[in-house]
């Protein structure tokens, strides 16, 4: 219990890491193709639009039910005429 204890014990090997299985720990994925690459980013890209027209129409109803205020390119393109220097 003792030095003697601690001189004796010896590192644990070393395994997979965290999360992989011990089949996959040593072996790398293979490589992807360009036609893969340019799949996966067309249906990314095609998520993220999705996601933003979803965001721009609920903004859109927000601001017309007047849950949101509006900022000033908003204000703009929705009542100009609030920026009319004519009125002066």
């Amino acid at each position: 219990m003792g030095a003697q204890d601690e001189g004796s014990r010896r590192p644990p090997p070393p395994g997979p890491a965290p999360g992989q299985s011990a089949a996959t720990a040593g072996t790398a994925p293979p490589p992807i193709t360009p036609a893969q690459f340019l799949s996966w980013k067309q249906r990314k890209d095609a998520e993220e639009a999705a996601e933003k027209a979803e965001a721009a129409q609920k903004r859109a109803a927000d601001i017309a039910s007047g849950a949101v205020q509006m900022n000033g390119r908003e204000l703009f393109q929705h009542e100009p005429w609030v920026f009319d220097n004519n009125i002066y």
